[in-house]
């Protein structure tokens, strides 16, 4: 293990806060504009049990979310 440096264990906290605060609103914004409620996206609600996976959202967020970190790693280089 190399010198342990705190700035850039601080840097990385707020890289990682920074990420959690945007996720935080896209969780507030994204069900207003529809994403979660795609064609896709499985709900099963029964009388004492409800069930909700999203599915198409999940997979339309991975996509997202795959080409954004191979453009931080293809520009990185």
């Amino acid at each position: 293990m190399e010198n342990f440096n705190p700035q850039q264990l601080g840097k990385l906290l707020l890289i990682i806060a920074a990420f959690i605060a945007l996720l935080g609103l896209a969780m507030i914004l994204l069900p207003r504009l529809g994403l979660f409620k795609l064609p896709g996206d499985i709900f099963i609600d029964r009388k004492n049990f409800k069930f909700y996976f999203p599915l198409a959202t999940s997979i339309i967020l991975s996509i997202i979310l795959t080409a954004i970190f191979w453009l931080i790693n293809h520009f990185s280089k």
